[in-house]
């Protein structure tokens, strides 16, 4: 398992952490609370798209190297 493998299951990991925490935080009442969302949505929209990016180089390398 390469190390990349691993920071892209970290980031996975990070994605869905901050889902359930943003969707948790939708229950609450407030103002305060609706900002906290949305931040978490904005770092949740962050990690994805690091994912993707990771995910694609990944396939690159692999690729690249003969391993696909």
């Amino acid at each position: 398992m390469s190390a990349l493998y691993i920071v892209i299951l970290l980031v996975l990991a990070a994605v869905v952490a901050v889902l359930a925490l943003g969707i948790g935080n939708f229950g609450k009442g407030g103002s305060n609370s609706a900002k906290r969302s949305n931040k978490l949505m904005q770092y949740r929209i962050l990690f994805q798209a690091l994912a993707v990016i990771l995910v694609l180089l990944f396939i690159f390398l692999s690729a690249r190297s003969g391993g696909l």
